[in-house]
């Protein structure tokens, strides 16, 4: 499938639950691969804040992001109406902290975007099919849940409060197809205690009986109500029969249980991209979405660093062999850290260096401990990238390549004797005036043990050998 976005801005404004600040959300149109991202139009500098698991910095009364100081508040609501949408890029933007709450569900945001209507992109949408069954537990929670192989997106919410009024319940979707009609009005809810000890604290600014259910476990007095209602600007507030202030009428009998299911949505939407799994929670909330999220995200960054790595066939015959290498680049023994290489392009340089016991540095780094120096590994990793500038040059012997700057140089595990260093480095930017700019990275076996950016100037420096001329005389 290709990947969407939307085909122009929509705008909405809302007050936030918590902040209670009124807010402009403008949600834009993005280009592929742009994903989701928050950007703070009242910040100085228009900070932007990427729907990431792991910019999250508070989970107690909704998903807060931070980036750079910049905070946006509540952003499960318009992550899940955009995955349950199916819109893959969107910039939003807010003239305050915090998404709108609306009427506490994603309904009005699915509405807009349907109306306003999405534009199919070149790029394909890239999803992540979960390979195995991931799980997570909170057992002072009693929170469980876990992410089976399945090639679609089907998720199941199961929540016990050990509520009389609430009981168990449950709620799925077995594509996010049903999201419209089964998930999106479903609003946000919260027991009466909570209510009352969140008013007190004054933090549900933007509180109103309007854009919550308020669930009533436990026997309330008349004054109670009658101070609610004066709280919340209303002529009287009673409770019915089944448990629930008269503020609202319920959309559905569980939809306390597909709210959950819509933040559930919303935070996996902070994995960063699309899923292919079968989810099942068992009394879920944000903190424990967000951790489940960061699981999965973690799992994909391995798959990725693996995959990523060269993979190295001692039997198959190298591009340019060692004597190769040794014509092409101007360093000789012993210091030439290159000894063949497997795979070349115009762009790309995969070589091979083997750490054998008898490397003359060994002896004094460190006698009886013998280690690479890292200086080393970065000079092997530039001359590698020699090998790729100065195989596109018909008369490498007559060129140096100079270091102008390293940047961003990360030693992440040592290199012993009997070790095969597999570098790959590859060009960021094409080559101009000599001036080449790289990054690379070297493994031994499926780890990383160096990463590093380099800036180097290829200079002709030496003259052409001229041959001598035909009419010299031989004798």
């Amino acid at each position: 499938m290709k990947q969407t976005t939307l085909k122009a801005q929509i705008e909405f404004r809302g007050v936030g639950l918590h902040t209670g600040t009124d807010t402009l959300m403008t949600v834009l149109p993005a280009p592929e691969n742009h994903g989701y991202k928050f950007q703070r139009m009242d910040v100085e500098g228009h900070p932007i804040i990427d729907a990431d698991c792991d910019l999250v910095v508070d989970t107690s009364r909704g998903t807060t992001l931070e980036k750079h100081g910049a905070r946006v508040y509540t952003v499960e609501h318009i992550l899940a109406a955009l995955v349950g949408s199916e819109v893959d890029n969107a910039l939003i933007q807010l003239s305050g902290p915090e998404i709108p709450i609306m009427d506490g569900s994603a309904e009005i945001f699915v509405r807009e975007i349907i109306r306003t209507g999405l534009v199919e992109q070149e790029a394909e949408r890239e999803y992540f099919i979960v390979p195995h069954n991931i799980t997570y537990q909170d057992e002072p929670r009693g929170v469980e849940m876990i992410a089976m192989p399945l090639d679609d997106y089907r998720l199941t919410v199961m929540v016990d409060y050990n509520s009389p009024v609430l009981g168990s319940q449950h709620a799925s979707v077995t594509s996010l197809k049903e999201f419209k009609d089964e998930v999106a009005s479903s609003r946000t809810f919260c027991f009466l205690h909570e209510l009352e000890a969140l008013l007190k604290a004054n933090l549900i600014k933007g509180g109103d009986l309007s854009n919550a259910i308020v669930i009533v476990d436990r026997k309330v007095e008349k004054n109670e109500l009658d101070h609610l209602a004066e709280l919340f600007n209303k002529p009287s507030v009673e409770v019915r029969k089944e448990g629930i202030l008269n503020n609202v009428e319920l959309r559905f009998q569980n939809e306390p249980a597909r709210h959950k299911l819509l933040d559930l949505i919303g935070d996996l939407a902070l994995i960063g991209m699309p899923i292919k799994a079968q989810v099942m929670a068992a009394r879920p909330g944000h903190a424990a979405n967000v951790a489940f999220a960061k699981k999965i995200k973690a799992l994909i960054k391995k798959r990725r660093s693996k995959a990523n790595v060269p993979q190295y066939d001692p039997n198959k015959k190298p591009i340019l062999d060692h004597v190769a290498v040794s014509q092409l680049l101007p360093h000789k023994f012993p210091f030439l850290l290159v000894d063949k290489v497997i795979e070349l392009s115009s762009t790309q340089v995969v070589a091979i260096k083997n750490i054998t016991a008898d490397q003359y540095f060994f002896p004094g780094h460190f006698p009886g401990n013998p280690i690479m120096p890292g200086v080393l590994m970065v000079e092997a990793m530039a001359q590698a990238g020699g090998v790729l500038v100065l195989s596109d040059v018909p008369d490498p012997e007559n060129y140096s390549t100079y270091f102008m700057k390293i940047d961003n140089v990360r030693f992440k595990d040592k290199v012993v004797p009997g070790d095969t260093l597999v570098i790959r480095m590859e060009l960021t930017a094409p080559i101009r005036r000599g001036v080449c700019m790289m990054k690379g990275a070297a493994f031994v076996g499926d780890k990383v043990v160096i990463e590093a950016e380099m800036m180097a100037q290829v200079i002709r420096d030496r003259a052409p050998v001229e041959e001598p001329s035909s009419a010299t005389s031989t004798y």
